[in-house]
């Protein structure tokens, strides 16, 4: 069985699941983090792969924390990205946000310098540090990171 609790910094809604069990995801569980992890500005939701919530699981138990995983982006709308594209150089048109394959995460109790160090040593997928925004990336595209 694998729980994952996660924690949407700008909807304010909070969730512990099992995710996993018997050897197959819960699709019912997966629905709850996708709507959990929708859109913020849209509020559409997107399907959230399982390789990202097995990734935010494992971070998550590899921290060993009790803190739940922050959200703070997770599915974006291609229409949200393109605008949020246009507004910011940091912003990639393609990104994997609007795949349901990334999340830009914190946990109250680690540093953003602590997650990424984590999520870098994992070689999973993508992994950006946001030191001064105080957020990590992590996406389960191609292995890479800044």
């Amino acid at each position: 069985m694998r729980k994952l609790a996660l924690h949407s910094v700008n909807e304010g809604g909070e969730i512990a699941v099992d995710y996993w069990a018997d050897g197959h995801y819960r699709p019912e569980a997966l629905q709850a983090i996708s709507h959990l992890m929708r859109d913020r500005r849209s509020l559409e939701v997107g399907a959230i792969s399982p390789k990202l919530v097995d990734l935010l699981y494992l971070l998550h138990s590899r921290l060993e924390t009790r803190e739940p995983i922050e959200i703070i982006c997770g599915y974006r709308s291609p229409k949200t990205n393109a605008k949020m594209a246009k507004a910011s150089k940091g912003v990639a048109k393609n990104s994997y946000h609007t795949r349901g394959m990334a999340a830009d995460i914190r946990v109250k109790d680690r540093s953003a310098r602590q997650i990424y160090k984590l999520a870098q040593s994992l070689d999973i997928g993508g992994v950006g540090y946001y030191g001064k925004s105080g957020f990590v990336h992590v996406d389960v595209g191609p292995p890479r990171s800044w």
